[in-house]
């Protein structure tokens, strides 16, 4: 079975205000700290975190699992020890994609961000953006790149899923997910083309680095790409979720698109020739709609009502998800998103019933430190345009 990973970005943010906070440092270092103490006593020690671009958030990853279940408790883990860490900081952790407070992030230091900040000035010094991202294994270039360009149709829906970000400088963006289109402000970020080959693959990608446009390979920020550290697929387009079972969700779809694209390739059915200009619009409407508003439909390009095109992925991979066992744990999870609502749904919400956007974020703070689910804190989530009355049948 193909092991899946998660990377998750988290907001640094005061506890009181809810205002970010630049801390990642003092946060790492409080990492490492506890580290070094517990090695000292024996104990299992280590982490996962590491700085971002900007230095209101933190990174951490899981290691390479298969099982879900064994998944949600390492994001459940690493997400506790950023809050526990983060408070000797000062701080909370938020598992939202922007920040709903006004702010003007600040750089991390390092050589490499403080040539990203002179190379794509405002574009970089403003992204300050929480995504998840999705590793699953692959066999080889060829095969990751083969899945590349099967899974590219189908990678809007997961926009749409994950959507957790509604708010951006105080103001609300009307968008579902915004962080998809501040992240597609940088010029190698979004769809591509369909590549053909591993071959194909790599030039393109030297051909980026050496246009001098891009600093490295790090940069080439497409939607789904080969990642340069593991033997995976990286998949790009989500929101980091607010409820821990979310991303388990996304890890699941995605393992089971890139099980099916490997196995469309070794039947020899090609790959789906749709532009990428199409697939940008249907990425913007994924941004823009969330699950609250139609989505292309990945195999029309037609506006669509989100619970048919979220079916529609669904059926796409019924037999991967068969195959894994993760069949019934897909299915209930996209009952419960699509009644409960994803994250930019349940932050609107919580700004209807608290009237500010402090409160927010220390709602979500809460939420994030102890792994509630959907209807958590008297079921806030359920307070929405669509509400409990969504229904959805696989």
């Amino acid at each position: 079975m193909r092991s899946v990973g998660v990377e998750e970005e988290l907001l640094l943010a005061d506890a009181d205000s809810g205002e970010p906070l630049a801390v990642s440092g003092a946060v790492l270092a409080e990492a490492d700290r506890a580290a070094t103490a517990d090695a000292a006593d024996g104990k299992e020690s280590g982490h996962t975190f590491e700085a971002e671009l900007q230095e209101e958030q933190v990174e951490f990853g899981t290691r390479p699992v298969t099982e879900m279940g064994e998944l949600q408790e390492e994001i459940l883990r690493w997400r506790a020890e950023a809050a526990r860490h983060a408070a000797a900081a000062g701080a909370v952790v938020a598992a939202i994609g922007t920040s709903p407070l006004a702010v003007r992030p600040s750089m991390s230091p390092g050589h490499r961000y403080e040539w990203v900040s002179r190379q794509f000035g405002m574009t970089a010094q403003e992204q300050l953006t929480c995504g998840c991202h999705v590793h699953v294994s692959v066999e080889s270039d060829e095969e990751g790149v083969a899945v590349l360009d099967r899974i590219r149709l189908w990678l809007p829906v997961l926009t749409a899923m994950s959507a957790n970000s509604p708010f951006w400088q105080g103001e609300d963006t009307g968008y579902g997910s915004y962080r998809s289109r501040v992240w597609n402000r940088l010029p190698a970020a979004g769809p591509v083309d369909v590549f053909g080959s591993a071959d194909r693959y790599h030039a393109e990608v030297r051909a980026m680095v050496g246009s001098g446009v891009l600093r490295d390979t790090g940069m080439v920020w497409f939607d789904a790409r080969l990642s340069a550290t593991y033997p995976t697929v990286e998949v790009r387009v989500a929101d980091v979720c607010l409820d821990a079972s979310t991303p388990v969700l996304l890890a699941a779809l995605v393992r089971a698109l890139v099980e099916t694209a490997a196995r469309e390739w070794r039947a020899g059915d090609p790959p789906a020739r749709v532009s990428t200009g199409l697939l940008r619009l249907a990425s913007w409407q994924a941004g823009r709609s969330g699950l609250d508003g139609p989505l292309l439909h990945p195999e029309t390009l037609r506006e669509t009502a989100p619970e048919a095109v979220v079916d529609a992925l669904y059926r796409h991979v019924g037999d991967a998800l068969a195959d894994s066992g993760d069949e019934e744990l897909v299915r209930a999870a996209i009952a419960g998103l699509l009644e409960h609502g994803n994250g930019a749904r349940v932050q609107r919400s919580l700004l209807r019933s608290e009237g500010d956007l402090a409160s927010v974020v220390r709602h979500c703070a809460r939420r994030t430190a102890a792994g509630a689910g959907p209807g958590a804190d008297g079921g806030l989530s359920a307070d929405n345009d669509r509400g409990a009355g969504v229904r959805w049948r696989a």
